[in-house]
């Protein structure tokens, strides 16, 4: 496990990076919280990864364990048993795995890298680790083979040669195969890199080499020499045996497989081509594009089978990649979604000269896994129980909930197994190694991402697993262009106008609110009824501002005092800007479009599964010409019925219970007439956006000098970047945005003594404000009495953009957000219960000590502790100087609450609540990009998430505890199986040497009759321990108790023959006794002289 050095800063003492966090007089009485985290509480570490592996390049399969191996471009190696067991390694260096061997059954897999090093993993403990490794100096890599039950790895080279590797002590033999002693020496050319090496199936002794300008060699180990050389005018890429070891078939680039029998090297005994047609007048079929690869698999009861992948004709342009399945003579082509990087024949038995029965195709496509069953007829695929469909389309938003409503799981569960897809393999996934962790963790979670096409997948993430649970498609509710040219001219991105930006979710009412790209807001409630809806729920907005622009921004720090008195305001109620209706031209008078959305609703009936609903869609229209600007901020609330969502332009308030509009305003008139800027007429803008920074594919992570802006920077251009990280959001951009919302009942007035509804709005230029709801009490008056809205201005300024609010109790204690339970929303009213909204206590305010209450505030820079409703500062700290923090969350953990934040330079960060003491920095990555700037987030009980590649969630924790029970919580790969046994060979094959021949193949590549190997030719770098370390590593009770059955059966065996040998010895003193009884008998009473 990769652990991390820490800096734990004591409490109490400050660093040279950050201020301490200070104490305001007048407020000692704060010093009465008693704080329960501290630095020893947190250690940062990574625990598991999920999703399909980010550019596969290699594969194995160990078919005695059960377990599948894929290498990728980046060195990452992905190992996977049963469903919930999963592993990842990382090469150090980095370069591409271009192949993987499997010690069959031992535990261990070895690896070939581009960078021409080889290495052996030890997979007997959880998280594997390297034995051993081989640099090669001279020669590159390009194939190589580990026979079965043999401790001898043949390397083959780009020059030809083929070299030989112990992997038991990683050394090098002397013994050589050099590439102008395996061709025909009058041969002038060279034959090219060795693509293939395979021993003969029935003679260990006998090693098929193949080049890759055609050439086949059977080369005799013993004798060093060729015994036979096979000629094709046709590159190789691939060769397979037949398990009786007297053919062997070649896959080459124009399309075509030569079958050979070993004896007669003058012609091939077949040549066919897959795909090519055939001419009718006898010529050569037309060439086809390359077999990539064949495999050859016989059977008992039937015919072969031949697996082939490439090869198709040249005229089917646009086809995608397909693997064909040549049985008998039927012949069948699979169409895959993606390329197809390898793909290996799953067989009973892992003997190469015993008849192979393929079960199953395992094929790792660039984007997908897939199995197909070979045993039923259509060749049907297995349900794969990996989640391997992250990214199915684009991650563009992601959250991460811990300790979430324990009924919410199996609810979202429930709905999402209706969704599954039919017609897969009736068999048990054929991967089912390993066996899961002991230890587990007490809390459940859940992720949630948001996707580029508009759909929302929900994730079980208990345990260290991930399942997906529930897939919404928002899309939906749009009508959908059939071509390009269809497009509306009223779009503002280019490219994906469903995606995801924000989502905001309560998970004890089951409330969803989704803001997309092209400017609307979605809210969903769940349901577990079938609904059909005749119309969509539609409200549009129109959000615009003339003044926009700020002149001279003020930074927070020693001016927040200067603008913290509030300025109730009561009178903009009546003057806010109402939405308009929708009219049905897009144009205005003066050719501008004007009052349209940018997506057309759907107009015909929307049948809703049980699950997520549509409640309400928000539409942001067009003004003047102008296209609206894309929201930077959502909240929603079911407590009070309540989205919130802003932008560039100002808020809105919606009451999606009474589908009304309830706020409309601009930034500077939510501040009145405490505004601290100088504001000026709105510059014009373009007026299409683009959307290239949402969804960055599945492309390669942008280069590392490209860091990420400011999260609060204009994020309706998707975080734009920017080759400098250590300049504030403030000096880049003058802009103005609402950049976060918190729904809360609060003391937000200084007047006020009880709590009550209240929003806090947080802006790019560090500025909190507040307003106070007016919500009524009971559901019947709810439903009908408009909500009241009183503003109470600015509450405190921080430097940079403010990125999170939470509110702290008295004592210290996080207060949880108002929700109201879920109930069933499709019931009949007079059967619907509807929940009692719940609401946080908090304790009465005394003469003493006014403040009952603390606002906790977080920016890109700062954070503030703030006393309400005195709204006095009363501890303050700056997070960082040099970069911006671009994400925060008030987190709750075993021990306490703390702020948690994550810095553009990679530094992670915790505090403590409400002394916001620094307790954790570590610098964890230090080089970010736009994939995890947007998809980075923690959660409560220390854990965090971001996507680490466009196809893979990295889990870590910066929890003390959990890293130290990480080992017990993660599954193992290493069972103890016991190998089948070898093939009968039969009387005949035994009687007359017609069987399987072995090789001694330490005598014949050993050190004493091979010699030494160049010691330049390959550098050796030593693991912590041998292979007999190794087999002496298997953990758990599994192996000890396996071990101790071998142990008493070798004693058992031991004291049978003893009890033998003991048995013999007596009967032979037995016979003495009597013989010498006998004797002394005889001569008893004879004389001497008689004798």
């Amino acid at each position: 496990m990769k652990k991390f050095n820490i800096r734990k800063v004591l409490d109490g003492l400050t660093s040279s990076s950050s201020s301490a966090a200070s104490l305001q007089s007048g407020n000692r009485e704060n010093d009465m919280i008693q704080e329960t985290l501290q630095s020893e509480h947190f250690q940062l570490c990574k625990t598991v990864r999920h999703g399909f592996p980010y550019q596969p390049s290699s594969m194995a399969f160990d078919p005695v364990q059960k377990i599948l191996a894929i290498g990728t471009q980046s060195g990452a190696l992905r190992l996977f048993g049963r469903a919930g067991v999963e592993c990842f390694c990382q090469h150090e260096s980095g370069s591409a795995v271009i192949q993987l061997e499997f010690l069959v059954n031992e535990g261990a897999l070895v690896s070939a890298l581009a960078d021409d090093s080889i290495h052996l993993w030890n997979l007997r403990q959880k998280l594997p680790a390297v034995l051993h490794s081989l640099k090669f100096n001279r020669e590159r890599i390009t194939f190589c083979h580990l026979p079965f039950q043999s401790k001898w790895l043949y390397v083959g080279t780009e020059r030809g040669n083929i070299h030989i590797v112990n992997v038991e002590s990683f050394t090098l033999s002397g013994y050589v195969i050099m590439w102008n002693k395996a061709i025909e020496l009058s041969s002038k050319t060279h034959p090219g890199p060795v693509v293939h090496i395979s021993d003969n199936p029935m003679d260990e002794g006998k090693l098929l080499i193949g080049f890759e300008c055609g050439i086949v060699v059977l080369w005799d180990l013993k004798s060093k020499k060729a015994d036979y050389r096979y000629s094709y005018d046709e590159a190789i890429h691939s060769v397979a045996w037949h398990h009786e070891g007297k053919q062997f078939v070649c896959s080459h680039s124009d399309g075509t497989l030569t079958t050979w029998n070993i004896r007669a090297p003058a012609k091939p005994a077949q040549i066919i081509t897959p795909h090519g047609k055939q001419p009718k007048d006898g010529k050569k079929p037309e060439p086809c594009k390359p077999i990539l690869k064949v495999e050859y698999k016989t059977t008992r009861a039937g015919d072969p089978f031949m697996i082939l992948c490439g090869g198709l004709s040249y005229d089917t342009v646009g086809r995608r990649a397909c693997l064909t399945v040549m049985h008998g003579k039927s012949t069948a082509v699979l169409e895959m979604d993606y390329p197809i990087v390898d793909f290996l024949t799953l067989c009973e038995t892992p003997y190469p000269n015993d008849f192979q029965e393929p079960y199953a195709v395992v094929v790792l496509l660039e984007k997908d896994l897939v199995l197909i069953d070979l045993a039923q007829i259509g060749y049907p695929i297995f349900e794969n129980p990996y989640p391997l469909s992250i990214h199915e389309s684009p991650v563009t938003c992601c959250e991460y909930f811990a300790d979430c409503p324990a009924e919410v799981i199996p609810a979202l569960y429930s709905v999402g197994s209706r969704q599954k897809r039919q017609g897969f393999s009736k068999k048990e996934w054929p991967i089912s190694g390993g066996n899961w962790g002991q230890g587990t963790l007490s809390f459940s979670e859940m992720i949630i991402t948001g996707h580029a096409d508009g759909s929302i997948k929900f994730w079980d993430a208990s345990a260290l697993m991930l399942q997906v649970l529930y897939k919404l498609k928002t899309a939906k509710v749009f009508e959908k262009p059939r071509s390009k040219e269809e497009k509306s001219s009223t779009e503002i991105v280019d490219e994906d106008p469903f995606a995801i930006q924000i989502l905001s979710w309560c998970p004890e009412s089951r409330v969803l609110c989704v803001a997309g790209v092209s400017a609307h807001v979605i809210v969903y409630r769940f349901s577990k009824q079938e609904v059909t809806t005749e119309v969509v729920q539609l409200l549009e907005v129109r959000m615009q501002c003339e003044l926009n622009e700020v002149e001279s921004p003020e930074c927070g720090g020693e001016q927040a005092s200067a603008v913290s008195t509030p300025g109730t305001q009561s009178s903009p109620q009546t003057s806010l800007p109402q939405s308009h209706p929708s009219t049905s031209s897009n144009n205005s008078s003066d050719g501008l479009r004007d009052n349209v959305p940018c997506l057309k609703v759907r107009s015909s009936p929307l049948k809703q599964s049980a699950g997520y609903q549509v409640e309400l869609l928000i539409q942001l229209v067009w003004v003047s010409g102008e296209p609206p600007q894309q929201i930077t901020s959502l909240a929603v609330n079911s407590a009070y019925g309540l989205v919130a969502f802003g932008n560039g332009n100002g808020l809105a308030v919606i009451d999606y219970l009474q589908k009304t509009l309830l706020l409309n305003m601009s930034i500077a008139e939510l501040y009145g007439s405490t505004d601290p800027h100088h504001r000026q007429p709105r510059s014009p803008r373009k007026t299409r956006q683009p959307s290239a920074g949402l969804c960055d594919g599945n492309d390669a992570s942008a280069a590392p000098e490209e860091k990420c802006k400011s999260p609060t920077d204009a994020r309706d251009n998707s975080f734009s970047r920017s080759r400098s990280s250590s300049v504030t959001s403030i000096d880049r951009e003058s802009r103005e945005v609402i950049s976060s919302f918190y729904f809360c009942d609060s003391l937000s007035k200084k007047s006020e003594t009880v709590a009550v509804p209240s929003l806090w709005v947080g802006t790019s230029l560090g500025s909190m404000l507040a307003i106070v709801l007016t919500v009524p009490s009971t559901p019947e008056q709810r439903m009908q009495q408009p909500l009241g809205v009183a503003f109470c201005g600015p509450v405190v300024r921080l430097k940079g953009g403010i990125l999170r609010m939470a509110q702290l109790d008295a004592s210290g204690t996080l207060l949880p957000h108002v929700y109201e339970s879920w109930y069933e929303p499709n019931a009949p009213e007079e059967e619907r219960e509807r929940p009692q909204r719940r609401r946080p206590t908090s304790p009465p305010s005394t003469l003493e000590n006014p403040d009952c209450q603390y606002a906790v505030v977080c920016s890109e820079k700062q954070a503030k502790v703030v006393a309400m409703p005195s709204q006095n500062c009363v501890y303050e700290h700056n997070i960082t100087e040099t970069s911006f923090v671009l994400r925060a969350d008030v987190v709750t953990m075993t021990a306490g609450v703390g702020i948690a934040c994550f810095c553009a330079n990679g530094h992670i960060m915790t505090l403590s609540l409400p002394s916001l003491r620094p307790l954790l920095d570590v610098n964890y990555l230090p080089l970010t990009d736009m994939r995890i700037a947007r998809t980075f987030c923690f959660s409560n009980q220390g854990q965090a998430l971001y996507l680490t590649s466009p196809t893979e969630i990295q889990r870590i924790t910066y929890i003390q505890e959990t890293c130290d029970n990480l080992q017990e919580m993660l599954g193992e790969l290493f069972t103890p199986v016991e190998t089948p046994e070898a093939p009968n060979q039969g009387f005949f094959k035994g009687l007359f040497g017609g069987g399987a021949q072995s090789l001694d193949r330490e005598d014949l590549f050993g050190e004493v009759s091979a010699g030494k190997a160049s010691r330049s030719l390959a550098q050796h770098i030593p693991g912590p321990g041998g292979m007999e370390g190794m087999k002496g590593a298997a953990s758990g009770v599994v192996g000890e108790l396996a071990r101790a059955r071998i142990a008493l059966d070798e004693r058992g065996q031991k004291l049978g023959e003893l009890e033998e040998r003991t048995a013999a010895m007596m009967a032979s003193a037995d016979s003495f006794s009597k013989h010498a009884h006998d004797v002394m008998l005889k001569y008893k009473d004879k004389k001497w002289y008689q004798l």
